[in-house]
């Protein structure tokens, strides 16, 4: 693995840990899931905290692709973040 790789595996990591501590003990949080992830979730479920946070993380990320939350919500549904061998 070289650097780059390195250090966006750890990037991925400290996402998904400050999306469980940004909530504690508070459902709808998971281990394995990003911000991203999880304000597009909140956003398309209507809650209050998604409908300010996606927009948000859209625009601090639109250098990296457009629609940043939705793009991270589908990566975790195709299961991108796990080893190959690991995915369906």
């Amino acid at each position: 693995m070289n650097v780059k790789a390195w250090f966006y595996e750890l990037f991925i990591a400290l996402d998904q840990l400050l999306n469980v501590l940004i909530t504690p003990l508070q459902g709808g949080a998971y281990a394995d899931e990003t911000m991203s992830s999880r304000a597009y979730r909140m956003h398309r479920d209507g809650k209050p905290w998604g409908r300010l946070l996606m927009p948000v993380i859209d625009l601090l990320f639109r250098w990296q692709v457009a629609e940043h939350c939705r793009h991270a919500y589908e990566k975790e549904r195709a299961r991108v973040q796990l080893p190959p061998e690991f995915r369906q």
